[in-house]
């Protein structure tokens, strides 16, 4: 087995490294070209980026396309570019401005790795006789029983098993991921250290497809009919203002609503179909539990096991920016339900419940579900 445990030598293991432009996948595209593998590095359009060329902190921008190639250049292996756009506003844009309308808050990088990156860009390295999809991502897999497992990264200041929940077991066998073991300044070293144009590169903190992080301006682009005005309503029943459309609200906000009231507000709920935005007490914002749907298990056992031995406990993160927390996971008539035994405030539909099987510092990844509904403490 080569390091990439693929049961050949390294020189004849072709590897497809999906190149972003960034320092990260930059680093792996060289390390991976460093060990001898037929590399090949392929970057993704997914987006007219004419308009965000100029744009700084925006991932996949026309200076990432020409960052990539460059760095690819240096490395003396094949780049290329594929255009992705439609396959992208289709199952990313699309899906972002329909879950807003529908009173979500939409997470559309887990969307694109679900779909382009782990579906698409997959596919096509397979076309390519690929043996192996190499990204930057920071997280660790291990084999062990012919599949491999998620693990959470060595730096936990760039988990990004968030993001990666709804990685299929398919794909993850497929997938390898060389920045798991390290830290970021690590990588940095290493960039510098092979002379890489990108070494001091700042990192992506954008959604690429959202220019100056004006969600609402892409939305009523989208779908002009997300601007429907509509009231602001107190969970009393007190109607306390109007709004110009749900979009332009959050579950948890408490800044902007453009009402006057003697007492801290939140937004505690959207009603689409009424096109109401309900507020309340900070104390209406705790939540218990969360009904989860499309969820991607990667346990040992099955769900259908665990609906018949009852609920296990696990760790579980409704937060990208928080840490995994003591939960308990169940499943009934076949729907998963996640009861955080803290609680949390503030937690919408649309977004993830990423489950973890303990509180060790690389805990395994089994998974995790988007929220269809949050369940109150109240309730």
């Amino acid at each position: 087995m080569n390091s990439l445990g693929i049961d050949k030598p390294v020189k004849d293991t072709r590897v497809v490294v999906a190149m972003s432009g960034g320092v990260d996948s930059s680093v792996v595209a060289g390390l991976m070209a460093r060990e001898g593998y037929d590399v090949i590095g392929i970057t993704l359009q997914l987006y007219d980026h004419g308009e965000a060329i100029h744009r700084k902190g925006a991932c996949c921008a026309g200076q990432d396309i020409h960052d990539a190639r460059r760095v690819a250049a240096s490395l003396n292996i094949p780049h290329y570019v594929f255009d992705y756009e439609s396959k992208f506003r289709e199952s990313v844009i699309d899906d972002f401005a329909d879950s807003y309308l529908r009173g979500e808050t939409p997470i559309p990088c887990v969307k694109c790795n679900q779909t382009v990156k782990f579906q698409d860009l997959l596919e096509a390295s397979r076309e390519l006789n690929a043996d192996v999809l190499v990204t930057g991502h920071y997280i660790q897999s291990r084999q062990s029983n012919g599949q491999y497992s998620l693990y959470r990264p060595i730096d936990h200041s760039r988990d990004q098993s968030y993001f990666l929940f709804a990685t299929t077991q398919e794909q993850l066998d497929y997938l390898r991921f060389p920045l798991g073991g390290m830290t970021k300044d690590e990588v940095r070293d290493i960039a510098r250290d092979m002379g890489l144009v990108v070494a001091e590169k700042s990192d992506s903190q954008d959604i690429c497809f959202v220019p100056n992080g004006n969600y609402a301006q892409i939305i009523q682009k989208l779908r002009p009919e997300a601007i429907d005005p509509g009231d602001i309503v107190h969970m009393d029943g007190r109607v306390l203002g109007q709004h110009n459309g749900i979009i332009h609200f959050t579950i948890g906000q408490r800044r902007g609503l453009g009402i006057s009231a003697g007492e801290p507000l939140y937004v505690v709920k959207l009603d689409p179909e009424q096109k109401r935005v309900i507020v309340g007490p900070y104390e209406a914002l705790a939540t218990r539990a969360v009904k989860l749907k499309q969820v991607n298990w990667l346990g040992g056992m099955s769900l259908s096991e665990i609906e018949e031995m009852g609920p296990i406990r696990i760790e579980a993160k409704v937060r990208s920016t928080r840490p995994p927390q003591p939960a308990q996971l169940s499943v009934v008539n076949g729907e998963v339900e996640v009861e955080l035994v803290a609680g949390e405030h503030g937690v919408s539909p649309g977004q993830a419940c990423v489950f973890y099987a303990d509180d060790s510092e690389d805990s395994q990844v089994l998974g995790g579900g988007w929220i269809a509904e949050a369940v109150s403490a109240a309730a």
